[in-house]
């Protein structure tokens, strides 16, 4: 299937001029009652109700063999590196990558369109009391992996639960989920509240639907090593906690006849396999015990493939476009530690940081650095605010950096020798403006305090970046260090927000929703497991949030949006990386793919398959 938690299509017995006008669906239709095969934030839908399958896939792709690669992508307390939970959908533990793939959802998202979700376990959908109600209507053939039908209680519970027990990512999104009520066995009504979200339907949409009988003899907030009982395309096959973990494609699965099955699914066996270091990761691909992976490494990619069987063809590498939004990459600085509470300590921080010096020397020139929290999309700020954004931003003004209301912040351009003496000073005298003065050589404040700064990592192969970054800091007085850990303590730390400064890649959809509020918004400052990993607690942001979760079209989400980029740059919440459009993929010449890549994600898992003449060539994949 297509990415997130899983979906599917139709509308029988609709006039023709019905059927036309279901490629656009907005809310205002809601009291007529009209159902249809899909929604979007907006109403634009590409496919219409009679669609086959999505353009980005191959229909005929033949099924069998095995993918066996290394996490790239996670969600929820999934770790790459280890796992000792298989419950995907609560906060404690670590459980594996891939585990969505094992549930169905009422609807899936279209992977070429921005927000669009079709059909899945839910035949159709109809909206009512403009928009406050949402009405979907399930399956006949939908089923649970033991047989039993996928009912509108099953949906309810599942709502239900998440809402109150489930990963805080999650249960911090349905805030504005009223109630989910059954209707009848195959319908369900879910209520929201009128502050809610214009995307939020499309999300409750999209989560997995559970088993009620399954649950009712055990406890969905333990982890467990018992995989609970799906109805997605595959189940958890062979695994071996912290090593790898296998998903068996169903044969007899329910849904794949359906138009957006088509072309998905493809392999019998998903198989990942997890290691603790980068390096170890690389020699065992270049052994041939995994047979895929996304590399994230430039100085790998640059300089490291250059094992035999690449020489002899049997590994190719090649580059993926990306479309997609590229995500909010930094170090992540926690303001709940009152050291980093000052905007000029934090700015100091990042003046610090050579890019030009490190693109050269570490990355090979491989990256372009960011400012923005809207890389790559319609969203970023750039110029003067129009008389749109002035509109929104001007009640906050003396409430916000007057940088807000000129050019957006940007991120210095150094001389790129490593130690750019301008910014060195600079840093240094706002370090003093905010009561950090040298003694010693060491930054200390009015309590004699040093200025201590720790980067916790999970992984050594970050060092190189990091080791010229943290002599930088040293020059200037701060006490810099760095702490690598093991994967499930780091995981821990993060969700406790136990760590001065970390890395993280905040990625977004390419319609901004709920995800914003996650990230962003005070309300989420202190809840553990949350995705305001800075803590981020301003009355400026909040409001322009909920100004972009209200809009009414997509040109008032890109004001609001652009308005919120400045005062989010202009916070020095964070101190920016870099990015590229980019997904560097390396294999064992064993796969193919279809020839249209999806624009919003890679697509590897879901939509490419075995190659079975180059995989019996190879010795491998069947």
């Amino acid at each position: 299937m297509g990415g997130g938690w899983d979906r599917r299509r139709v509308l029988a017995g609709l006039s023709a001029a019905s059927a036309a006008a279901l490629t656009r669906v907005p809310w205002a239709w809601a009291a007529d009652g009209i159902e249809t095969h899909g929604l979007s934030i907006f109403g634009d839908l590409k496919y219409g109700p009679d669609f086959k399958a999505f353009d980005y896939v191959n229909p005929a792709a033949p099924k069998g063999g095995r993918l066996v690669t290394v996490p790239s992508q996670w969600a929820y307390n999934q770790n790459p590196s280890t796992f000792n939970t298989l419950n995907t959908l609560i906060l404690k533990g670590d459980a594996p990558v891939g585990m969505e793939r094992t549930f169905a959802s009422l609807m899936t998202r279209a992977l070429d369109e921005p927000d669009a979700v079709y059909g899945y376990v839910a035949r159709s959908a109809a909206v009512r009391d403009g928009g406050a109600t949402f009405v979907f209507r399930l399956r006949p053939e939908a089923r649970f992996h033991d047989g039993t039908p996928i009912t509108a209680e099953d949906v309810a519970f599942s709502l239900t639960t998440l809402k109150e027990k489930g990963h805080p990512s999650v249960s911090l999104t349905l805030r504005d989920m009223r109630a989910v009520e059954v209707e009848a066995a195959d319908t369900v009504v879910v209520r929201f509240a009128p502050t809610r979200s214009r995307g939020l339907p499309l999300i409750v949409a999209t989560l997995p639907i559970l088993s009620k009988a399954w649950y009712a003899t055990r406890d969905f907030e333990q982890t467990t090593t018992e995989a609970a009982l799906g109805s997605g395309p595959y189940r958890v096959g062979r695994f071996e906690a912290g090593r790898y973990i296998e998903y068996e494609r169903v044969a007899d699965w329910w849904g794949r006849d359906l138009p957006v099955a088509a072309g998905h699914n493809n392999f019998d066996i998903v198989r990942y396999e997890m290691f603790r270091e980068r390096t170890a990761a690389f020699e065992a691909f270049k052994a041939g015990l995994y047979f895929l992976r996304e590399e994230f490494t430039s100085l790998v990619w640059a300089t490291q493939y250059d094992f035999p069987a690449l020489a002899d063809g049997k590994v190719v590498r090649f580059e993926l476009e990306d479309r997609s939004p590229s995500g909010a990459q930094g170090w992540y600085l926690n303001m709940r530690r009152p050291k980093f509470a000052d905007r000029r300590v934090r700015e100091a921080l990042g003046l610090v940081f050579d890019f030009e010096w490190t693109n050269k020397n570490v990355f090979f020139g491989s990256y372009k650095r960011i400012s923005s929290f809207f890389v790559n999309t319609e969203f970023e700020a750039a110029g003067l605010p129009s008389a749109e954004e002035l509109a929104l931003l001007e009640p906050f003004r003396g409430k916000v950096p007057d940088e807000v209301f000129g050019e957006p912040w940007t991120a210095p351009v150094t001389d790129g020798t490593g130690r750019d003496r301008t910014l060195l000073r600079q840093a240094a005298k706002l370090l003093a403006e905010a009561g950090w003065t040298a003694r010693d050589g060491t930054l200390r404040n009015a309590k004699s305090e040093s200025l201590t700064v720790e980067f916790l990592d999970s992984d050594t192969s970050f060092q190189r970046v990091t080791g010229p970054y943290l002599e930088n800091l040293k020059r200037i007085g701060v006490d810099a260090s760095v702490r690598v850990v093991d994967p499930s303590q780091y995981q821990k730390r993060v969700d406790e927000f136990d760590f001065d400064v970390i890395t993280r890649r905040s990625s977004f959809p390419p319609t901004p929703d709920e995800d914003i509020r996650q990230a962003w918004h005070s309300e989420s400052v202190d809840r553990k497991g949350s995705r305001n990993i800075g803590g981020i607690r301003d009355e400026a942001v909040d409001a322009l949030i909920l100004k972009a979760l209200g809009a009414e079209t997509r040109a008032e989400l890109t004001v609001a949006c652009r308005a919120l980029d400045r005062v989010l740059r202009a916070g020095r919440y964070w101190i920016p990386q870099w990015h590229k459009a980019s997904h560097w993929i390396a294999m064992w010449d064993l796969y193919d793919r279809p020839s249209v890549k999806p624009r919003y994600a890679r697509g590897i898992e879901t939509t490419w398959w075995v190659n079975r003449d180059k995989a019996e060539t190879l010795g491998k994949g069947l």
